[in-house]
């Protein structure tokens, strides 16, 4: 039996138990959700660099999962551009289903393997990059994805939180998040899904980072795209130059809003 789908002795009685006691459960029970990351870390960083190189040789990344992990994988995509100023089509979130299955859930989607070779046929090239997300580790959609993906040319990693499943053994690289049993059986939008997340991030994030999207800890591609961002991007300037922010937003203003170009012309 996988991991996933195990009975966790804690929550046995849950249905039982009054609030607190519930929400202290979830609260432990989500701890492992870290602890099974840290353990992924040297997986993680090759993913990471592995991305790097396809960034900069013109790929792009995608992310392809079914359900919570496909859901997951498109709230990644979609804070690219507005934390680093990156194109929509750099980082790109595909579900199986389409669209319509962020809002609405279609359990038989992931079953399809042959929508999995489709999509990836029709959205990818070579250089690209693939992240197959599935808890179970079987899912046929992403497995469909992940064979015809490197049968392209493009590389491959997995996030699944049981070690030996399919996506295992034909990404490149296999990141694998034992989480254990979930609080709820087979709920893997908890535990798993939380695991799915922090991944998420440090791909992301990290990618963005090597590829020259922050400065210091900055978001130097910052878009000033409402009120919020822009008091940020004046914020940001104004620590990096040492200035005070009335000067920063005056050069800001000649410069287009843009921090990287407002810095040179100081620098």
């Amino acid at each position: 039996m996988l991991n996933t789908e195990k009975r966790n002795e804690k929550s046995m009685h849950i249905d039982k138990m009054d609030t607190l006691d519930m929400v202290r459960i979830m609260n432990e029970e989500n701890m492992n959700s870290v602890l099974a990351v840290e353990k992924a870390l040297p997986e993680v960083a090759k993913a990471i660099d592995a991305i790097t190189t396809s960034i900069e040789n013109g790929g792009r990344l995608f992310y392809i999962g079914a359900g919570t992990s496909g859901r997951l994988g498109i709230i990644d995509a979609a804070e690219c551009p507005p934390t680093f100023g990156v194109p929509h089509e750099l980082v790109q979130g595909i579900i199986a289903g389409g669209n319509e299955r962020v809002f609405k859930a279609g359990e038989n989607e992931e079953d399809n393997y042959e929508k999995g070779v489709s999509v990836i046929k029709e959205k990818l090239n070579p250089n690209d990059f693939l992240v197959g997300i599935s808890a179970a580790g079987g899912a046929k959609y992403i497995l469909g994805a992940l064979e015809t993906a490197k049968a392209m040319g493009c590389t491959t990693a997995c996030i699944t939180s049981n070690a030996g499943t399919p996506i295992t053994k034909v990404a490149d690289i296999a990141i694998v998040c034992d989480t254990g049993a979930e609080v709820i059986t087979g709920s893997t939008r908890l535990k798993a899904g939380n695991s799915q997340k922090f991944v998420l991030n440090m791909l992301s994030t990290c990618a963005m980072i090597k590829t020259g999207k922050v400065y210091e800890n900055l978001m130097i591609n910052l878009k000033p795209s409402n009120e919020k961002l822009r008091l940020r991007v004046i914020r940001i300037t104004s620590q990096i130059l040492g200035i005070d922010e009335d000067i920063a937003a005056s050069l800001l203003e000649k410069n287009g809003w843009d921090i990287r170009k407002t810095v040179e012309s100081v620098k």
